[in-house]
């Protein structure tokens, strides 16, 4: 089968992840891959290996949002008629040509499954869950004219339903970790640091991720110089943040690492993960996180509470997370059996529900079934 993947390379963020650990597992497979993505004129210009890849020109791309080229729409349907694959995938880049893909992949008759990453609060209880909100009274209508939607959560799900986009069109299919390499092991990180118990935020630093709550809590708490903060990553408040709080004992700033071995040795020597987000999908870096066996600590924003629940790591309201984390930093400092036995039960709650290896399967299934679909559709008509 030929898989024409629609998906985004830069900036980093979850969507990128998702579309790499993806491809490679469909690669790994067996499956022929061709890659679209969206290309500046000054954009890096290496190849992610084994990948046949095609660009589609852009104006402005970002971690959030794509504004692509007004000739996009055209580059993208000759490349498709060119490649003839068997299925489109989009992982949706919320760009306008989101709501052209439809109508081009129809014209063609290839069959469309989208991935729809938009993130929200379980809870409509803040400003940016309402934003979120809105991301999908706008798409709903437009994801009724895939073949399939994919979904992380079954919250997700109803609220689509809700919006009009038909339920047997809506498949909750998690993210899932490769759990083989995202594991236990040894690190060197806490020797790096002098420390004796490490803290850790890995991802956007944005104003959904409500980092600034997280480095609130630990400058009131007070830590002493065995213990470790780490903020692992880039956004837009990284500048402010690190200049406001750069007087702040025990905070390390390590910046966006792209080494994903390097990343690997971070989650190892860690001993708590903590996601202070205000909105989610479901968190690759969370899930991540738990196959490493660390201790996580995350708010029921999108579907990363579900992921947690019944004792499989600590869930915070998304409202007053700064006295929350101030509450739970000297537990964790002071009882490292407490962190083993929660890292463990993260790493059990992965290997149960989401390896990698079940998404792909998850996903192989859906595949045959819109494959399936289309000929009866074709035959139909014949």
């Amino acid at each position: 089968m030929h898989i024409a993947w629609l998906g985004k390379k830069y900036p980093f963020c979850g969507n990128v992840t998702y579309s790499r650990e993806m491809t490679n597992a469909l690669l790994d497979r067996g499956y022929q891959v061709s890659f679209f993505h969206f290309a500046t004129e000054d954009a890096e210009l290496d190849k992610w290996p084994r990948f046949q890849e095609v660009s589609l020109p852009c104006i402005y791309k970002s971690q959030g949002y794509t504004i692509p080229s007004l000739k996009s729409s055209k580059v993208l349907s000759q490349a498709l008629q060119k490649l003839k694959p068997d299925i489109v995938h989009a992982s949706l880049t919320l760009s306008p040509l989101d709501f052209l893909l439809p109508e081009i992949c129809e014209e063609l008759n290839i069959p469309l499954v989208a991935t729809f990453h938009a993130q929200f609060d379980s809870k409509p209880r803040n400003i940016k869950s309402g934003t979120q909100f809105l991301a999908y009274q706008l798409y709903a209508p437009f994801l009724s004219n895939y073949d399939r939607v994919i979904i992380f959560s079954e919250m997700q799900k109803d609220l689509l339903i809700k919006l009009g986009v038909p339920g047997k069109k809506v498949a909750v299919i998690p993210n899932g970790v490769d759990v083989d390499k995202y594991s236990p092991g040894i690190s060197d990180l806490k020797t790096e640091l002098n420390a004796k118990c490490v803290f850790l935020y890995l991802g956007r630093i944005s104003t959904t991720k409500n980092v600034e709550s997280l480095l609130k809590a630990w400058k009131h708490s007070e830590m002493d110089n065995s213990n470790h903060l780490i903020i692992v990553g880039d956004g837009p408040l990284a500048p402010s943040l690190q200049m406001f709080y750069s007087d702040v004992k025990g905070v390390s700033w390590f910046g966006y690492v792209s080494d994903e071995k390097r990343r690997i040795e971070i989650l190892r020597g860690a001993d708590v993960f903590i996601l202070p987000s205000l909105v989610e999908g479901l968190s690759l870096a969370l899930l991540e996180a738990m196959s490493c066996g660390l201790a996580c600590v995350a708010t029921d924003a999108g579907a990363d509470g579900e992921v947690l629940e019944k004792g499989a790591g600590i869930i915070l309201n998304t409202h007053n997370v700064t006295n929350q984390l101030q509450t739970l930093f000297p537990v964790f400092r002071d009882h490292p059996e407490f962190n083993i036995l929660l890292g463990q039960k993260a790493r059990q709650r992965v290997l149960e529900r989401y390896t990698l290896s079940r998404n792909i399967t998850q996903l192989e299934m859906l595949y045959v079934e819109v494959l399936q679909e289309r000929n009866l559709k074709l035959g139909s008509l014949i």
